[in-house]
């Protein structure tokens, strides 16, 4: 191993703010624009009136529903933090913005419950190679040691959760804290700068014994650092500080801080790390391997504004950017910036251009999305990111309850889905139905209240009809005639057909076994159209499948006969010869596959066969400590609701896949509530 040492880089960055639900990331954003004089005062998360959450649904639900930018200055430097929502229903909204940070603070808390959750978002920074000093916040009201916790979070991490600083105590109440690296300890004053004191005696020894813990580390990835300590030279701080930088931009460690970000404390001293430690844009640029030498744009976030229009929030990862100036997408389109604004919040200040490491929302680009990337090269470039929404697990039907509104509603939809990518949209050609769906009853919650409140839509919504099917269990053969005469021409059509069932999964077979012409060529497809028509809906009022028909005699008129006439025959023999061939409905069969924390195993395995589910088996999930892998098959019909369930039993992580399995005949008291529901009695 190599020596290696770092410098403090300077210019606009980009920092991600990540976390378990209520860790409070909101808050800490707060202090941090209070601090560095962006906002006048630090407001509390329950005032309603933070810079992030400002939207009415986040104040409704107490909780972040979106990615919110605000960009702020400190010590000369410009610094934009996202604030990323926690709950994993709105987890994918980090993605884009991911990505294209240099850094993520990632807040944490002394809570055994929160430690999947963490673990979920260490591991998203891991697959996308971002950078991260973890904020441990609310150490006031911690009651294990600051060390007993990391021990306790460090499985989420595959690096070294590295202390930067040990609290102070008095009287068991945190007061500050002393940093290993410039041993110098801070007492915390309320929403101000903490004050530098002297170690006090008590807490030499403990100081000491974590600093040279904190060095170890260091000295995995330093050979100069391992020799002094080995030699027990005091190595210089100048030195320690380029080692700290070095292994957190290399992803080498994982340096821990400590505060409590309600009271603004610790908030200084992790806005110096960011400003010292944290790469800049030209790293990023590296990592997503954007080219030099031209202007190049990512966008991180789409909004649409009730007045300014559409924005596509951006960091321009390399050249310059002037309003007016025209982009290229890798399909060859062009997009005219049109305004460029530094954001706060819900707020923007226009501004003339933006540099390199500026994160910036872009007005009026009508033809681009999240997560696309654009070029001042004709022609474009290659897409440095690349989004992959995960399976939806919660699904509602809705339409306007004006039908005056289906336009304004779809245009709506279109909006709200540009804004959350995740989002997915369907007809349902069965059943009529769109379909609208998501990761979560709270994330569909949302969509709709934006839908009501936004947008004015007033919207009825239920659950998705299930893609019921019917077969039957008996065979049998039916004659069927139309015959109508009303002047002139008249109707003639005449088909013996036989109904057989087929085995699960064939579908639909027809055959003829005509002789002597008793049906015309001509007609048979005809035949076929009619039967077809007729297996839409069958007796039990959904589609019929796995039957098998063939023609086998029948009669026409030279005259009176027609394409028409033999359909109808057709269907008229369907009709009646389905009702003696014991129809049964068959419900669709889904495999899933649950993804859960492993404390939590016997709880999903005890709630799936309340779902009449068939477990398949279990394991642990690869690569994921303290995770496991749930197999089984479970009527689709039980899926609806089954994400509430299994997130109430995991503390909100745990999540699923499913796919289509089989069908299965479904009788007795559940039949008739699904032909019930369906309007037709069994």
């Amino acid at each position: 191993m190599g020596t290696r040492a770092g410098g403090r880089r300077t210019g606009p960055k980009c920092i991600a703010i990540v976390g378990p639900f209520a860790s409070g990331k909101t808050t800490l954003l707060e202090a941090i624009l209070a601090r560095t004089g962006a906002i006048p005062r630090q407001n509390p998360v329950s005032s309603g009136n933070t810079v992030s959450d400002h939207s009415p649904e986040a104040r409704a639900h107490a909780m972040s529903v979106e990615a919110t930018f605000a960009t702020t200055d400190f010590m000369g430097e410009q610094l934009t933090f996202v604030d990323c929502p926690g709950s994993i229903e709105f987890a994918f909204e980090a993605e884009p913005v991911l990505a294209a940070c240099d850094l993520a603070v990632v807040v944490a808390e002394a809570d055994e419950k929160k430690i999947p959750a963490l673990q979920l978002i260490m591991r998203k920074l891991d697959d996308l190679a971002i950078p991260r000093i973890l904020f441990l916040n609310k150490v006031d009201k911690a009651t294990a040691g600051v060390r007993e916790t990391l021990k306790m979070l460090q499985p989420t991490s595959s690096v070294p959760l590295l202390l930067r600083q040990i609290p102070v105590r008095k009287d068991g109440i945190v007061i500050g804290s002393i940093d290993l690296a410039l041993e110098r300890a801070y007492i915390y004053r309320e929403y101000a700068e903490s004050q530098v004191a002297e170690i006090a005696n008590d807490d030499k020894a403990r100081e000491l014994e974590a600093r040279f813990s904190m060095l170890e580390t260091l000295a995995d990835h330093d050979d100069h650092l391992m020799e002094q300590l080995l030699e027990e030279i005091e190595p210089p701080k100048d030195a320690i500080f380029d080692d700290l930088s070095a292994d957190l931009r290399a992803g080498a460690v994982t340096p821990v801080l400590i505060g409590t970000a309600e009271k603004g404390n610790g908030v200084l001293r992790l806005l110096k790390a960011i400003r010292h430690d944290a790469p800049d844009v030209e790293a990023t640029r590296k990592r997503l391997g954007a080219p030099d030498g031209q202007t190049v744009v990512q966008v991180m976030k789409t909004i649409h504004t009730a007045h300014g229009g559409k924005l596509s929030v951006s960091r321009v990862l390399s050249g310059q950017l002037a309003d007016a100036a025209e982009l290229f997408l890798s399909n060859g389109d062009t997009a005219k910036v049109s305004g460029i604004y530094r954001m706060l919040g819900k707020d923007q200040i226009k501004q003339t251009s933006a540099k390199a490491g500026d994160t910036v929302a872009l007005g009026k680009l009508d033809n681009v999305k999240t997560c696309q990337t654009l070029s001042s090269a004709k022609g474009g470039i290659r897409p440095l990111v690349t989004l992959e929404p995960p399976q939806p697990v919660f699904a509602f039907a809705l339409r306007p309850k004006e039908r005056k509104d289906e336009v304004k509603m779809s245009a709506a939809i279109q909006r709200l889905a540009e804004e959350d990518p995740s989002l997915s949209l369907r007809h349902n050609q069965d059943s009529a139905e769109t379909v609208l769906s998501g990761h979560g009853e709270m994330h569909l919650r949302v969509v709709r209240e934006r839908l009501e409140g936004k947008n004015q839509i007033p919207i009825e919504g239920h659950a998705p009809a299930v893609p019921y099917r019917e077969t039957i269990r008996k065979s049998a053969q039916q004659r069927g005639r139309h015959k109508k005469q009303s002047g002139g021409h008249g109707q003639f059509g005449d088909v013996v057909i036989e109904i057989k069932p087929l085995p699960r999964g064939s579908g639909f077979q027809f055959s003829d076994t005509i002789t002597g012409g008793v049906v015309p060529k001509t007609y048979i497809q005809s035949v076929e159209t009619g039967i077809r028509d007729y297996l839409k809906t069958g007796p039990l009022g959904f589609p019929v499948v796995d039957v098998a028909v063939n023609l086998s005699d029948g009669s026409y008129h030279a005259v009176d006969s027609s394409d028409m006439a033999f359909q109808m025959a057709a269907k008229l023999a369907m009709k009646e010869g389905m009702a003696a061939c014991s129809p049964v409905l068959l419900e669709p069969i889904m495999k899933v596959e649950i993804v859960t924390p492993s404390d939590a195993t016997s709880k999903i395995i005890a709630l799936i066969p309340q779902r009449r589910g068939q477990i398949l088996g279990y394991d642990a999930r690869p690569g994921w400590p303290g995770w496991d892998v749930v197999e089984a098959t479970m009527p689709q019909a039980e899926i609806g609701d089954l994400i509430i369930e299994l997130r109430s039993a995991t503390a909100g992580v745990a999540s699923y896949k499913a796919t289509f399995d089989h069908m299965a005949e479904l009788t007795g008291r559940l039949a008739d509530e699904a032909m019930n529901a369906n309007g037709k009695a069994a």
